[in-house]
């Protein structure tokens, strides 16, 4: 099994994913390699689009966003780099240290990237339907990981079914096709239930457009976190309003980390309270005369107050200490003693 995706895994591997940010520079999505590296991601994700494989010139707009493209279908050409352009993308992001994803989107495009030498396959929400090339790429081996933006339970069993028969490592993303996906609709209920279900770690992909829904999915056990990354949300492109920046990447990377190690080490009540034993005797309070107390006083409450340092009697014994002859004088102030109190 690869060493970059393990089904036991506990660290939650952060994806940051391109899409179609770098809008067809080629120097652009170099400079994502090196931005996300420097963030912190674990991967980084492109799409590989190949318009003659996958769409047909009528395919709609979902949002027509750009002025340059009379159709989406120029739009997915303008997408498009060559194989070398590919390979020199896949060198650079390992020479960073990331794991090199890219979402093929044809079976011309599962081919072209295994070529290239892809660490596995990170399939878009629009093609878990898409069976045939689910089959293609489980059988070479690598893990599959499945988004299920827009997916019904079926298309899921039945795309979690195709994977499973060739024995290619497995994981699932909760995700909502919104962008940008509102809090309501963003499904972190459905991790637990992905994770009974197909018994795979389960991830989420994120299309909020801030970094408050991966924190949370990670919180509640997302082993994978994709989201979207922009260098800036004054950048073009239709994926921006469901992008966070890379600054905010590196916070959600700094974020999940911080929740991990806190997650890793569950803490006994009890011992921590008598390992800040030394902060307990600062913060807490003690009982203190209320004003100079004679020998053979009966206390009341009116005699005592409730001062810091707590090296004296807690104010918690007050009740226990009520009705108590004083043995000797006690000067307004002092903290009550044990040697104080005829029992």
């Amino acid at each position: 099994m690869p060493t970059w995706f393990d089904e036991t895994q506990s660290r939650c591997l952060v994806i940051a994913e391109i899409a179609q940010t770098h809008d067809g520079s080629l120097g652009t999505a170099h400079a994502y390699i090196d931005a996300v590296a420097g963030a912190g991601a674990d991967c980084v994700k492109f799409q590989t689009h190949i318009a003659a494989a996958e769409s047909t010139p009528d395919e709609p707009w979902r949002v027509r966003f750009s002025p340059q493209d009379e159709t989406r279908y120029q739009y997915w050409k303008r997408m498009e780099f060559t194989e070398e352009q590919w390979r020199g993308l896949a060198r650079h992001a390992e020479e960073q240290g990331l794991v090199f994803l890219s979402s093929a989107f044809s079976n011309e495009a599962v081919d072209l990237l295994e070529r290239v030498g892809i660490a596995g396959w990170k399939v878009g929400s629009g093609e878990v339907t898409n069976l045939a090339m689910l089959e293609r790429m489980a059988r070479t081996g690598k893990p599959v990981l499945l988004s299920s933006g827009m997916s019904t339970w079926a298309d899921l069993d039945a795309a979690v079914g195709t994977v499973r028969r060739h024995t290619a490592p497995l994981a699932v993303l909760q995700c909502t096709s919104a962008y940008p996906c509102p809090p309501e609709k963003l499904g972190l209920n459905l991790i637990d239930e992905l994770v009974e279900r197909y018994r795979c770690p389960v991830g989420f992909s994120d299309h909020s457009g801030g970094i408050f829904a991966g924190l949370a999915a990670a919180v509640l056990g997302a082993r994978l976190l994709e989201c979207h990354v922009v260098f800036s949300r004054e950048c073009f492109g239709p994926d921006v309003p469901a992008s966070i920046t890379t600054a905010e990447l590196a916070q959600l990377v700094e974020g999940i980390r911080f929740v991990e190690k806190a997650l890793a080490h569950p803490v006994d009540k009890e011992a921590m309270a008598r390992e800040l034993g030394p902060m307990r005797a600062i913060f807490q309070k003690s009982l203190v005369a209320a004003r100079d107390l004679a020998p053979g006083s009966v206390l009341t409450e009116d005699d005592l107050l409730a001062k810091k340092p707590g090296t004296g009697i807690p104010a918690s014994r007050l009740r226990e200490v009520v009705h108590l002859k004083l043995k000797r004088a006690v000067a307004a102030g002092t903290l009550l003693s044990e040697e104080d109190l005829d029992r």
